[in-house]
């Protein structure tokens, strides 16, 4: 059993960045690969990106490509979402998910097992 808290969120204007923290509980955090998702308003839930059970690997939504990173610490439990050059259209409630190690990337959300209770990002223009 993983319990994942998301943290970071907030307001922010056009063209602003945020860092979104997600930690687990537990010590087998290491052999998860994890992932971000995104559900706007009257949206379904999407993909943002996903890491890999060691950071060896990282996958990107396109719309996200070079201004959203990932990565984690397994030492402390936490996978984070660096964002940048953040758009309007990037507001959002934000999940963490963990999914079985072999995961690669999945963008199918019914691939993750824990999900986090999700955390609001609002960019304002």
């Amino acid at each position: 059993q993983v319990h994942l808290v998301e943290s970071g969120g907030g307001l922010v204007q056009a063209g602003g960045s945020l860092r979104l923290s997600c930690t687990a509980s537990g010590r087998t955090f290491a052999t998860y690969a994890m992932g971000w998702f995104r559900q706007a308003p009257g949206k379904e839930r999407e993909f943002v990106t996903g890491i890999s059970w060691n950071g060896g690997r990282t996958y990107y939504a396109d719309s996200v490509k070079g201004r959203f990173t990932i990565s984690r610490d397994n030492a402390k439990n936490t996978v984070y979402l660096q964002m940048n050059s953040l758009k309007p259209e990037d507001t959002a409630v934000y999940h963490c998910a963990a999914g079985p190690q072999y995961l690669r990337g999945s963008d199918q959300a019914q691939a993750y097992d824990y999900w986090g209770q999700g955390t609001q990002v609002t960019v304002s223009s």
